[in-house]
């Protein structure tokens, strides 16, 4: 028996399950790896996975619940994130068209850049800091005096179950650039797409309500 935790088994079960539904995240994963190649790719998810753990740390020190009680904290949070995705898609949509077509997209980040973007990313969507804060207490015992330790076992769990898919995702997308690498002009609609897609994202997130 984990301390502070209940009903340990159903929650990896569960974590499996929502990592493994589509969502943001793996859209970033997708576009990023097709468009900027496998180095990216791994670093836009191993960035996504530490934006997980922040939003780990903020639930169990009471940070999150604020997103949940505050109206403006969350439009603030959600309009910055939704802003920094539309700014990463409008990069890729105005790129120059000679570098698209030599299938370097002309603005392909660094390792480091990409840890951060994807990193960015996940903090920046107040819907994950509110999923968590909904998810982790109902295997905490309320009456527990190992409750940070309990959300940070936790968290640490989710983000663990989530790594291998992240990766699989990120390598499996990688490989299909090279296909479209051998085909300049399908690369350029390919990196049109992409950005397109970071737009719809930010838009998305930016419509959205708590």
């Amino acid at each position: 028996m984990i301390p502070g935790i209940h009903d340990y088994g159903l929650f990896v079960v569960t974590c499996i399950l929502l990592n493994l539904t589509p969502g943001q995240d793996t859209f970033y994963i997708i576009a990023s790896s097709v468009a900027h190649g496998r180095r990216i790719g791994i670093a836009s998810a191993l960035g996504i996975l530490a934006g997980c753990g922040i939003h780990t740390l903020a639930a169990a020190i009471g940070l999150s619940a604020i997103l949940q009680t505050s109206a403006t904290a969350f439009l603030v949070v959600k309009l910055a994130g939704a802003a920094y995705l539309i700014y990463l898609g409008m990069r890729s949509l105005m790129a120059p068209a000679a570098t698209i077509g030599d299938g370097q997209s002309g603005v392909s980040p660094s390792v480091v850049n990409a840890f951060w973007r994807g990193t960015l990313s996940n903090v920046l969507n107040p819907k994950v800091a509110l999923f968590f804060l909904a998810l982790l207490p109902q295997f905490v015992n309320a009456d527990s005096d190992a409750r940070v330790g309990a959300f940070l076992f936790l968290g640490l769990t989710f983000i663990f179950t989530g790594t291998a898919w992240c990766l699989f995702l990120a390598v499996a997308a990688a490989s299909v650039r090279s296909f479209f690498k051998r085909r300049p002009g399908a690369f350029a609609w390919l990196t049109r797409i992409s950005g397109a897609l970071f737009v719809g994202l930010g838009l998305r997130l930016a419509a959205t309500e708590r």
